[in-house]
Formats: structure tokens, sequence, C-alpha cells
């Protein structure tokens, strides 16, 4: 046991699972959204859904996708900066069974006007997993740098990219790929021990089967 799970994390809020992995959560959705959200709908199961408002749930995921650290003193005003800031937010609950008592959904919507759809867990001490994106089944924890891409799924573009990282001396510590169907959308994270330089991102880019690729840091 390391020294994190026994004091918790650095946080503005009174609980590390309510408010620090809330937080964390709406950070992780901020970047795999890849632009600022201007409107969001949290939607809240289980414990998270009983005790939101004592907690300051609500105000961390908020503060997250604003772009704010669990520590930051500004998560406790987050629902009334938020639209001052340019974004939206409507809180729900809901009371069916969820995967997990602290589960959230991030109805999100962009500047761009794309709109995604998260789930997530805070499974203590802060600690998240991200568990599905636009029903896709995924397993985040959001600890390591990160590179994403949304590709169609064919043969070749695990090692297409795999190369270029090589190539750059960039050693990948983890790699995960989901897919509802063969041969349609896909998306591959793959987490490594440094972070992706941006200039890289052109380069994995060019590959036509890939619709789009960034990179985001641990949250």
């Amino acid at each position: 046991m390391g020294v994190f799970e026994i004091i918790g994390p650095v946080m503005i809020g009174p609980s590390s699972s309510h408010t620090a992995g809330a937080a964390r959560l709406g950070h992780l959705v901020r970047h795999l959204l890849g632009e600022p959200p201007v409107r969001v709908v949290l939607t809240f199961y289980g414990s998270f859904a009983q005790t939101y408002r004592g907690h300051g749930t609500d105000r961390a995921c908020v503060a997250g996708l604003l772009g704010w650290a669990p520590d930051d003193a500004r998560l406790r005003d987050a629902l009334e900066l938020a639209p001052t800031l340019g974004l939206t937010v409507t809180i729900t609950t809901s009371d069916e069974d969820a995967m997990h008592p602290n589960t959230a959904r991030f109805a999100v919507t962009g500047e761009s006007g794309v709109t995604h759809e998260y789930v997530g867990v805070s499974t203590g001490g802060g600690r998240i997993r991200l568990l599905e994106i636009d029903g896709h089944s995924v397993d985040l924890d959001g600890t390591s740098d990160t590179l994403v891409t949304v590709h169609h799924d064919r043969p070749g573009i695990v090692a297409f990219v795999a190369r270029i990282l090589a190539d750059a001396e960039i050693n990948i510590s983890a790699m995960r790929l989901y897919r509802k169907e063969r041969h349609q959308a896909a998306m591959m994270f793959i987490e490594t021990d440094t972070p992706v330089p941006t200039e890289l991102l052109a380069a994995i880019g060019q590959n036509e089967a890939i619709d789009s690729v960034r990179v985001f840091p641990p949250v």
C-alpha cells in the first residue's frame, strides 16, 4: 500500500471518491472530448445520486470539465462559474441499477457541436475508471500519458502507429483496442511512459484509415 492509498489525494471537498474522483472523471472527459464543452447533462447513479449535493460531486464533475484539478479552490464555486465560462449544466439522478455505486454519466456537447456520452466510476481514494464511450465498453484510469485514435477497423493500424512511436523511442506501457463490429469504427488507447510530442500526431493522422488522433496527460 502506498502513501496515496493511506492519506488520499490532495483535494478540495470532503470525500476522495465523491469529490476528488468526480473531478478527475470530469477532467478525463474533457480530454477525451478534445475541445471545451459547452453543454453537459450529468446523471448520477447509486451513492452519487443520493449524496452528490452534500459531497460536492456535482461541483467536482463540473470543475473537471472546466479543466480544474481536484485541489483547485474554484471547485467550490464550479456550478456558479460554469455559465460565465460558457458551460451549461443540467444535473439529473437515476435509480436504475449501475455498474458501481459511484457512477456518473456525462452527455457532453463540445464547442464545435460534437456530442459524446461517457460513463465512469469513482473507485475510492480518488481513483477512477472510465467504462463506456458512446456505448463502447472501455477501461481507462487516467493515470498515464495517453494517445487515442478513432479509426476504421482494418489490418495494419496498430502496427502503423506502434512503428511511429518506436521510431521516436517512445515506449508503450499499455494498449487497448475497442470496436463494436468488425471493419467498422474503432478506438485505440495507447498509454506511454513519456508524453507523445504533438508533431507525431500529424504523421499518425496521415493514414487514411485514421479519422482523428490526439494525446492527453494524466489527470
